[in-house]
């Protein structure tokens, strides 16, 4: 396929990228998403929609994705790419442009046309987003219409009737969604809720972990779902490190201050959407709690896990779950209880120096990335130093019934043709790969592998 194809696609990516990372636009957008859903906070936003989509930009340079896009002579396997079609994308409020704008820079890069279907919250902001692209589109004279969304307010009915009409649905957000999308009998990719946990264990940088984990825990308002929820402190190291999160803006919450929060931040086993993704002050005023003012993080002490336990869940705001393990071991066995409440498959983070344990989580864990020595909400989406892709949509694999289990990225959008040509070969036998077996398990067969 000639060179001008792949050139177009790029340049549409390109001009869909610039409609959000103009400044400009960028502010606009991110001061009316705040203003839209109540959620997060603008400067956080501006940040987030620019770092994500150029993180992007960068996974996706030079990357094939028009015609043959890999050529295996040794196999004799030729790989083609081609679109999936028209996608469908099922987008939450907590990001009503990053998430937005992702899934269409990866949908456009192999081709396809894109449907999104915002949350109510965020549809006007949406809506005000899709203006400023087909703008930068018809600068380029791009095909009209590659980007779509309803006409009217949102709601369940639309969404699950996209959802089957689509060629690929995409669903970032309420796992009734991802349930919904799975039922749709479209080829659906849904992520799974997150529920982040660190480990701190006795070995690591403190001052290090500290400041990455309270500049994550606080970024916009924790409306990531890999912002961390629970913390879990080696013994040895557990007051040093509450002592050094109390001069970097966090608030130990006494048992009356917890009793008050648990109460409100829960309304019928469900999180209060008047308090997710504010601020710990605007938390703290709200509910009278009498801390001291400029306080970034509210922390409990927590010593359970499960429905017993509402703050060993994801909480989608500045509070953080403090745990006491008695040494690493420990700490593994509460993290898997953790993770067996909330947020199994997602992602767990450690600080340490001892990488043996890093791969011990990587091994023993029911989770999809181990996160070490890094600030969880921006590394878990990817990050400019390290080598997972930028996406806000993670996988979370088998545990939570999710068809992938990593990061979203481009080559979930694209379908692929293999040609397959004659190769020299030779047949295999019974003795390449049941010598050994017979010889040590049924020797009276060793004379029948020739």
């Amino acid at each position: 396929m000639s060179n001008s194809v792949k050139k177009q696609v790029d340049e549409v990516v390109t001009a869909v990228a610039w409609a959000i990372c103009k400044p400009s636009n960028n502010k606009k957008i991110s001061n009316l998403a705040v203003t839209e859903t109540g959620l997060g906070n603008a400067e956080d936003k501006i940040l987030k929609n620019k770092r994500k989509t150029l993180g992007l930009l960068r996974d996706l340079k030079n990357v094939k994705t028009v015609g043959i896009i890999k050529n295996d002579k040794e196999k004799g396997v030729t790989e083609i790419a081609k679109p999936v079609g028209i996608v469908g994308a099922i987008t939450p409020s907590t990001n009503p442009a990053a998430t937005p704008i992702n899934n269409i820079i990866n949908a456009l890069k192999g081709r396809n046309s894109i449907i999104v279907s915002p949350s109510p919250a965020g549809f006007k902001v949406f809506k005000n987003l899709l203006v400023l692209i087909n703008y930068e589109l018809k600068k380029i004279k791009a095909p009209e219409n590659l980007i779509q969304t309803f006409d009217t307010e949102v709601t369940k009915e639309l969404t699950n009737e996209l959802m089957k009409k689509v060629d690929l649905v995409i669903v970032t957000g309420s796992l009734n969604n991802v349930r919904e999308a799975s039922k749709s009998g479209t080829k659906a990719i849904g992520v799974g809720q997150g529920n982040v946990t660190s480990i701190v264990d006795e070995t690591a940088d403190l001052d290090d972990a500290i400041i990455k984990i309270k500049s994550s825990k606080t970024f916009d308002n924790a409306t990531s779902c890999s912002s961390e929820n629970n913390l879990i402190l080696i013994e040895e190291i557990y007051n040093q490190a509450i002592k050094l999160l109390s001069k970097n803006g966090g608030f130990l919450l006494d048992a009356s201050q917890k009793s008050v929060l648990q109460k409100e931040l829960w309304i019928n086993g469900k999180l209060n959407r008047e308090l997710i993704a504010k601020s710990a002050d605007y938390i703290a005023n709200k509910l009278e709690l009498n801390i001291s003012n400029g306080t970034k993080i509210l922390m409990v002490e927590e010593n359970g896990a499960g429905a017993d336990y509402p703050f060993s869940g994801e909480k989608l705001s500045p509070v953080l779950s403090l745990y006491k393990a008695k040494n690493f071991s420990d700490a593994k066995k509460i993290a898997v209880k953790i993770l067996n409440y909330q947020g199994i498959g997602h992602s767990i983070g450690i600080h340490t120096n001892k990488n043996d344990r890093v791969i011990e989580l990587g091994l023993e864990l029911p989770v999809c990335r181990v996160i070490v020595n890094q600030a969880h909400t921006f590394a878990t989406g990817g990050s400019f130093t390290n080598g997972l892709p930028f996406s806000l949509s993670m996988g979370c694999g088998t545990w939570q019934k999710n068809t992938i289990d990593n990061n979203l990225n481009y080559k979930h959008f694209l379908n692929i043709t293999r040609i397959s040509n004659l190769i020299p070969g030779k047949e295999a036998s019974l003795k390449d790969y049941f010598q050994e077996y017979c010889k040590n398990n049924d020797p009276d067969n060793l004379k029948n592998l020739d």
